[in-house]
């Protein structure tokens, strides 16, 4: 619909409804009425979406009625759905690591941990028992018996045992007392940010549907799927058809024959005897 025919309709509906405004009072001094004349005003709402993007819907024109809540417009939402796969994936992994420090470490991971330990601790044995047989032989031998070198061998071979061992036995004590407090609950402090992100991701897709606040009639049509729009963008003007207000205008002499609370009639050039009473 041409957006001039439409402005022109408005304003020629403003002159139809645009009519005689009586104020009954006592203080007339004849016919206890004042008669004043002015317009009845629509007011209007200004509709943009909340955050940038490309329109990808539009769905209704100008002069269309409109009811609150129906959906007017849509953003391209593919990029925010992409980001939320992946807060919705990351937030998977999280809380399967927040299962995995409460659950603790499985049996059989104790048992193999333990098995690894005694086999640690066997070969530690086995090297201490060679480096003592070593020991004793260079001495008998006044160190002829075995050479420095076999001798500097065994003795590594100790120093790995035990420090098999040391690790072997820190692993099982790990396992047994579980993860610190602190790492468990840095794991639900990610999980909940995670959480608030994908929530904002999610309220952001909600506000890619433009809605009318209210019932109205579209006035103008100022965007159309493909523009690049904004906060700062309105995309519609409505017409709000409920509530209307009148304006009028009042001579200096008559101010003192006005006050509030006083009865009054609207009529209009469109239905002169039909009056509204107010």
């Amino acid at each position: 619909m041409n957006k001039k025919i439409i402005a022109g309709g408005i304003v020629a509906a403003l002159i139809v409804v645009a009519g005689a405004f009586w104020l009954f009072g006592r203080n007339n001094q004849n016919t206890g009425q004042l008669t004043l004349y002015g317009n009845v005003d629509i007011r209007q709402v200004s509709l943009a979406f909340e955050n940038n993007g490309r329109i990808s819907t539009v769905t209704v024109d100008e002069g269309d009625h409109v009811k609150a809540g129906q959906i007017l417009a849509t953003l391209d939402t593919k990029a925010l759905e992409i980001q939320e796969q992946q807060a919705v994936a990351q937030l998977d992994v999280q809380k399967q690591t927040v299962r995995e420090q409460q659950a603790g470490a499985r049996p059989e991971e104790i048992a193999q941990a333990k098995a690894q330990l005694a086999s640690a601790q066997a070969q530690l044995q086995k090297a201490t028992e060679d480096i003592t047989r070593i020991q004793r032989i260079s001495a008998t031998t006044g160190g002829k018996g075995i050479s420095k070198q076999e001798l500097d061998m065994a003795r590594s071979s100790l120093l790995i045992a035990q420090a098999s061992v040391k690790e072997r036995q820190a692993n099982l004590t790990l396992m047994e007392k579980g993860v610190r407090k602190e790492q468990r609950e840095a794991s639900v402090a990610q999980v909940r940010a995670t959480q608030a992100q994908l929530a904002l991701m999610q309220y952001h897709i909600s506000q890619a549907e433009l809605r009318s606040p209210v019932d109205a009639v579209v006035r103008a049509r100022l965007q159309e799927p493909g523009d690049m729009t904004g906060p700062q963008k309105a995309v519609f003007t409505l017409a709000m058809s409920e509530p209307k207000w009148v304006r009028v205008w009042l001579s200096q002499n008559d101010l003192g024959r006005v006050r509030s609370g006083m009865t009054a009639q609207i009529r209009t050039d469109s239905f002169p005897d039909n009056p509204v009473q107010g």
